[in-house]
């Protein structure tokens, strides 16, 4: 699954809708490329055994939307309900939509749920994992640090967090909102696997994915190191594309740089 698709996706369906949230949705492309692309283990939606996908960061829930539609469990006219009313495709994930399996946007509870579901995996002896993706400003949250400790606690090995560590929020950058640095370590203090990677390197990210021991020992964190808006050059590390919609010519210039971002 090539992540420009998942890009060309996002900018098409987010000017459609007339919507924002395009830079944290430009942010996680090359993961969620990474991640549907062949690090989740999904026979189909409802197989009991599959595979958990938590959006936390729900409002880049187009980036979702488009890998939903690649794989083909969507179809390009439920895509093209976005954001309109009635429609089941709204800017947070809902879980009556194929292939999402818990509602989020809510930040900060993401990370609950998948350590619920890590749980509930191991109390069922099956063999799934739960990735659940991370926006670094959640990491300001409370409820974060204590699903942490939880998980830690109970060494749920097949849980795998990713953190897009973008540097931005909808109020500022994170270093000046509540600085996380150091991150991993921070993540390490409390009895978690870390370690870091390039955020847009597709290859990187599936070989930190499938390399993890998840039948046993602590927890999994990989912190993505990304930019937010990456591949349209306006956008990049800019505030104001987390929740601003685009102009016509802002989108001709979007979609000519996803072109050449290829």
């Amino acid at each position: 699954m090539e992540s420009v698709q998942i890009r060309r996706i996002i900018l098409q369906q987010a000017k459609r809708a007339g919507v924002g949230h395009i830079g944290s949705a430009l942010s996680v492309a090359d993961i969620i490329s990474a991640l549907y692309g062949s690090v989740l283990s999904i026979p189909n939606p409802g197989h009991p055994d599959r595979d958990r996908f938590i959006l936390s960061n729900g409002h880049a829930a187009l980036a979702l939307y488009a890998a939903l539609y690649l794989k083909g469990w969507l179809t390009e006219g439920d895509l093209d309900t976005y954001c309109s009313n009635n429609s089941l495709l709204g800017v947070h994930p809902e879980s009556r939509v194929t292939g999402i399996d818990f509602c989020t946007g809510s930040l900060g509870q993401g990370l609950t749920y998948g350590a619920g579901a890590a749980l509930a995996a191991r109390l069922q002896q099956s063999r799934r994992r739960i990735f659940v993706l991370l926006s670094d400003g959640e990491c300001n949250e409370g409820s974060i640090w204590e699903a942490v400790m939880f998980a830690a606690h109970h060494g749920l090995s097949n849980l795998i967090v990713v953190i897009d560590l973008n540097g931005q929020q909808a109020f500022g950058y994170t270093s000046q909102v509540l600085n996380l640095h150091p991150l991993i370590a921070r993540w390490q203090a409390f009895g978690w696997d870390a370690q870091a990677v390039d955020g847009h390197n597709v290859e990187e990210l599936e070989s930190a994915m499938n390399a993890l021991e998840t039948t046993s020992g602590p927890p999994h964190v990989i912190v993505a190191n990304t930019v937010a808006g990456k591949g349209v050059s306006f956008m990049e590390h800019q505030i104001k594309w987390h929740y601003w919609p685009m102009s016509d010519e802002e989108y001709r210039q979007a979609i000519d740089d996803i072109e050449d971002f290829r």
